[in-house]
């Protein structure tokens, strides 16, 4: 019985919170653009990559993200590799139209917002300043930029 204590003792220690995220839009594209390899949304990725967090992603919003990459001329292999990443990393979230509250003036952040509530999202991380009116949480999910993301996510990998 000690020895049963001792290994389910040392499990329960390694196991962390994984954290759960929601990345807007703007993460999106800032990464695809950036020319820096270093950039701190290209080390978002290469985390969620590495399943280092949870990603939370729905279909408007992804179709949101196909939109936006194309609009900025990001080639459509890559936006579609990106998407194959998706389907198979990401945790998708079924939001029903009730969920999705007006809240900001662009419905496609209300729609942001519903994905990270409805997938108990640790985090919700923008750029967009039209999040600034939720004073950085809404419903139990920190909204952050990028960088203090990242600042978080390493305190959990240490």
């Amino acid at each position: 019985m000690p020895l049963l204590r001792a290994l389910q003792s040392r499990e329960s220690s390694k196991v962390a919170k994984t954290i759960r995220a929601v990345l807007d839009t703007n993460v999106f594209v800032s990464a695809a653009l950036s020319k820096n390899p270093s950039s701190p949304t290209r080390e978002i990725f290469e985390r969620w990559e590495r399943m280092e967090f949870v990603l939370l992603i729905c279909t408007p919003l992804t179709e949101e993200i196909v939109e936006k990459l194309i609009d900025r001329s990001i080639d459509e292999s890559l936006v579609g590799a990106l998407v194959e990443s998706l389907a198979r990393l990401a945790e998708w979230v079924e939001i029903s139209s009730d969920k999705i509250e007006n809240l900001l003036s662009d419905p496609d952040d209300n729609i942001v917002v519903a994905c990270a509530v409805e997938g108990k999202a640790d985090y919700l991380v923008t750029y967009d300043p039209h999040f600034d009116i939720l004073n950085g949480e809404y419903r139990g999910v920190t909204i952050l930029k990028a960088i203090p993301f990242l600042h978080a996510l390493r305190q959990t990998k240490a």
